[in-house]
């Protein structure tokens, strides 16, 4: 009987010990981008448009959604390297590359798209809602 009880208490303590090794692997904290953006474009041939971007962010690595007016879609291709943000967008109107920079919580920089039209665009990171 007393080396049934061991047997359970050394597996008892096995198992413990794992799930606490499981418990420490660390996700990646999400980057400075992860959120939503509330932006606008400016220069299209229909004035400025409001957009937003659903951005996740780990490292160098971004990836998301965009909603506007127009629709929704997800993003094609998108990094964050040397303080810049770079996003693909392809989509049955066209393919939208936008461009910007990170400052004080605020994008801002150019967009074009592959017909030759382009413009700026910035963006402003969203409060972030309490549970």
């Amino acid at each position: 009987m007393k080396r049934i009880l061991t047997s359970v208490a050394v597996c008892l303590a096995v198992l413990c010990l794992a799930s606490l090794g499981v418990a420490k692997e660390k996700k990646p904290k999400p980057g400075k981008l992860a959120g939503t953006w509330e932006c606008i474009s400016h220069g299209s041939s229909q004035g400025d448009m409001s957009f937003t971007l659903y951005l996740e962010h780990t490292k160098e690595i971004v990836s998301g959604s965009v909603s506007s007016p127009m629709g929704g879609t997800q993003i094609t291709s998108a990094s964050y390297k040397k303080k810049t943000l770079e996003i693909r967008i392809d989509t049955p109107m066209g393919n939208y590359l936008l461009t910007a920079k990170l400052k004080k919580n605020q994008l801002s920089g150019a967009w074009s798209v592959d017909s030759g039209e382009k413009g700026t665009w910035e963006g402003k990171k969203a409060a972030q809602q309490k549970p």
